[in-house]
């Protein structure tokens, strides 16, 4: 009798507890949709607060930014509660629990934090305001400098705090995390940018007195380091937030110095100095690093001028189109130069067309960047759509800008504006095409990227890299200007395209082996500021596809994710990165 009371206490103990655990889990899972309800709401209500921040409405904008951060709240609450917390600290199972707290507290951060005082500044930043025809107020940026900055520092450890958050086994978790991520991430870049241009803007548009700026425009179906041989520059004046652009030439007007005005060191001149960059001007840009084009540039002028610019800037066709998405055609004699045509145009149809009269073409190329960029400075369209054509010409590095105040350069350094060999001690890979025969067939290039790498056990790793190019050029019936072979001794067939490829790789790298299709490759090996440079030059015929294979010892104390910049060209690039990302430990 006593074992069979015994036994119906066990029984109902195994009961009582088994109940106790289905309603913990019926809790959780309760708790758990809701949390996903909440996070959901925050996602939409912060995109809103976003939108309605960059239209200007500061009343909207806070009450969406409010709204995220009560939903935000709510969340943080659920999924730290005591339940949740001592689920989550079950191994294993427990990981999706604990991504989904991480999370939470992240969206609240970034509601409070972040959200509600950027809608406070929404009628400040408002891009209807911030320009009037050509004319920057920059009275409004500077007053609202301090503001930014404490948001921006907010927002950067909201990022970081995101990018900290567990992995998770469970799929639904996982992409959760990612979608935070995507949202935290644009969230952040728009942040970081408005305080910086708060911050850079108003010195560098004359402010404090008048700036000017020598403006080139690259022409990336002839590459060089920054992108592509400089077809036409401008001079750009700002006088308090006032842009204007007094003088305009071609290339053929820049005269070049007989001896050299400047020198920027002995890894430089070991790499270029055969090219002959301080005096010949369609070669001061070969380095991928802009200060140096920049500083060749400025000097250059000052010994034809007497002037001494404040700085430099360069961009492409391809962010003179996102600005005419904007701000509509122009017009260039009867011809009329839309989104749709003005790269094939520049960069293509003008060979062909002025094929026999050089002088004509430059001509008419200068017309159409004088066309374009007046329109840019005088247009009164859309402040908010200008200013998102412009940032995507920034964040595919057609657009760099160097200062010759410190101040300035020092902040333009931080950004992808200052398109500079980055000092990071992150794994890194930068490649750079540079036409060696004065031909415009890199029109027809197309890029293949791969950088591979092992895990971080060791001391060191071994990277693979691999780059494809393909000259999808379909004929060679076409000018001598376009695929004939003009800058070089050197003996190729019509068509083919001659390109001097560069390598820039993590500090501390060793190359290993560099092939060429099936065979070694010749390279040279050098160093350039601060990192591994190896360049090796190669023919591709039309329609072929040249592989170059690098294999590489890298440390694995370079901690972080990778950093591969894009050189800007025409083409848009297949890029693929797996290189695991190893912690400072390493």
């Amino acid at each position: 009798m006593i074992r069979r009371l015994a036994g119906n206490r066990v029984v109902q103990v195994v009961a009582v507890v088994l109940l106790l655990v289905a309603a913990a889990l019926i809790w959780l899972a309760y708790s758990a949709f809701q949390v996903r309800d909440d996070l959901e709401s925050v996602r939409a209500d912060a995109s809103r607060a976003r939108a309605l921040m960059l239209d200007g409405d500061q009343a909207g904008a806070r009450q969406a930014a409010e709204a995220a951060s009560v939903r935000a709240e709510d969340a943080q609450d659920r999924a730290n509660g005591f339940l949740w917390s001592a689920a989550a600290a079950v191994p294993v199972v427990g990981s999706p629990l604990k991504s989904v707290q991480q999370m939470s507290d992240a969206v609240a951060a970034l509601s409070a934090d972040v959200l509600v005082p950027a809608a406070d500044l929404a009628t400040v930043l408002d891009p209807n305001r911030l320009r009037t025809g050509n004319t920057v107020n920059l009275a409004l940026l500077r007053d609202a400098q301090p503001a930014l900055k404490s948001v921006a520092e907010e927002s950067a450890a909201v990022a970081a705090q995101v990018s900290a958050i567990e992995p998770s086994w469970l799929g639904v978790v996982a992409d959760a995390r990612d979608q935070l991520a995507e949202q935290v991430e644009a969230a952040d870049s728009t942040v970081q940018a408005t305080s910086i241009a708060a911050e850079l803007v108003p010195s560098m548009l004359g402010a404090d007195g008048p700036r000017n700026y020598f403006m080139a425009f690259q022409t990336p179906s002839e590459a060089r380091g920054t992108g592509g041989l400089v077809g036409g520059f401008a001079v750009l004046n700002a006088t308090g937030g006032r842009v204007t652009i007094p003088e305009l030439g071609a290339n053929s007007e820049f005269r070049d110095p007989a001896t050299p005005q400047i020198n920027l060191g002995p890894e430089y001149d070991a790499i270029y100095s055969y090219y002959r960059p301080y005096t010949d001007f369609r070669n001061g840009n070969l380095s991928a690093h802009f200060p140096d084009a920049a500083q060749i540039w400025l000097a250059n002028w000052r010994a034809q001028t007497g002037r001494q610019l404040d700085g430099a800037i360069a961009l492409d066709p391809i962010a003179l189109k996102y600005v005419l998405e904007v701000v509509g055609p122009v017009s260039v004699g009867r011809e009329k130069i839309t989104a749709d045509n003005v790269v094939p145009i520049t960069l293509s149809t003008a060979y062909q067309r002025f094929a026999d009269d050089n002088a004509a073409r430059k001509d008419y190329l200068q017309a159409i960047s004088q066309a374009v960029v007046n329109k840019l400075v005088t247009s009164g369209g859309s402040t908010r759509d200008l200013l998102e054509a412009l940032g995507r010409g920034v964040h595919e590095r057609r657009i760099m800008v160097y200062s010759t105040d410190a101040e300035d350069q020092k902040i333009l350094e931080s950004t992808k504006l200052g398109h500079q060999i980055s000092d990071t001690s992150s794994p890194y890979l930068q490649v750079a095409i540079g036409n060696a025969s004065g031909t415009k067939l890199d029109y027809f290039l197309r890029r293949e990227i791969s950088y591979t790498s092992g895990g971080c056990e060791g001391d060191t790793r071994e990277s693979t890299i691999t780059v494809k190019l393909t000259n999808t050029l379909d004929t060679t019936d076409t000018t001598d200007y376009v695929a004939g072979n003009l800058g070089t001794e050197l003996s190729v067939k019509k068509g083919t395209n001659l390109a001097n490829v560069e390598f820039l790789a993590t500090k501390g790298a060793v190359l290993k082996e560099m092939t060429l299709g099936e065979g070694g490759a010749f390279y040279v090996e050098q160093a350039l500021h601060g990192r591994p440079y190896y360049s090796t030059r190669v023919g591709i015929a039309p329609g072929e596809t040249a592989t170059i294979v690098l294999k590489i010892d890298e440390p694995t104390s370079a901690h972080g994710d990778a950093e591969v910049p894009i050189q800007p060209l025409v083409d848009d690039p297949t890029v693929t990165v797996d290189v695991p990302a190893c912690g400072p430990e390493n």
